[in-house]
């Protein structure tokens, strides 16, 4: 059986759980965020099709409804308004209820109808994606017990379910609004994290994303690095996605 391959060392299940839940942020910063929020980035098909199967397998996540709260996260940033910010609601309850005041905001039709305009609406998100939101996730698991056997198919989902509700809701938009350095001031708390953003795809560069969010490109010091923009270049070097924004003065 596959599953005897997959388990035979106790870190590898842990290790793939890891791995999948990087390319999980990566669709989020790239897809969700860099091209269908800001729009200063476009992915073509066949890659922003990947991307939305495996965010619909691995978070579930709508699009309108992730869009619409993070527009608004922009439009009032550490205000009394702002969906998650740590400065309303403390930094520890973000980082472990981040996923619980998002929902709260997607709950919201004004916040929805005002925010979520433009984002895809096609077949595939009306249907499948936003109709079937939660079948991902448990075909998800079923594929991971598959793979993995029962015990360790339920600690690899377990680790990918948990993945974007901790490290984006939580740390992305706690620690990313309490601690870190700054490169501009800007009228909100966003701070970078550290200035090599590779675990979470490059979003460590908070602060930089704040002073121009238009940007795809979240690095503006030399000493800096973004692994998201590394895989904008690539999948740019195969025509599959185009750039209409890099400039971080815009």
């Amino acid at each position: 059986m596959i599953w005897n391959v997959l388990t035979e060392h106790w870190w590898l299940p842990i290790l793939i759980a890891c791995i999948s839940g990087h390319f999980t942020t990566v669709c989020v910063s790239l897809y969700l965020h860099r091209d269908q929020t800001h729009g200063g980035l476009t992915i073509k098909a066949p890659v922003s099709h990947l991307m939305r199967f495996w965010l619909w397998l691995s978070t579930g996540l709508n699009t309108r409804e992730w869009v619409a709260c993070h527009r608004k996260h922009h439009a009032f940033t550490d205000q009394p308004d702002d969906p998650h910010s740590p400065v309303n609601h403390g930094v520890l309850g973000v980082l472990f209820a981040g996923v619980y005041y998002y929902r709260k905001a997607t709950k919201n039709m004004a916040v929805m109808e005002k925010y979520g305009k433009g984002v895809v609406n096609d077949w595939l998100e009306k249907y499948i994606f936003t109709k079937l939101q939660f079948v991902g996730v448990l075909t998800l698991l079923a594929i991971d017990i598959v793979l993995f056997n029962v015990g360790y198919g339920l600690l690899v989902w377990a680790i990918q379910m948990v993945w974007i509700p901790f490290w984006a809701a939580g740390v992305i938009n706690g620690i990313g609004h309490y601690l870190g350095y700054r490169n501009y001031k800007v009228e909100d708390e966003s701070r970078n994290i550290v200035p090599i953003g590779i675990l979470l795809g490059g979003e460590e560069l908070h602060n930089n994303h704040h002073k121009y969010p238009a940007s795809s490109k979240f690095s503006s010091k030399w000493f800096e690095f973004d692994i998201g923009w590394m895989y904008i270049r690539i999948l740019m070097f195969f025509r599959l996605a185009h750039v209409k924004i890099s400039d971080m003065s815009k």
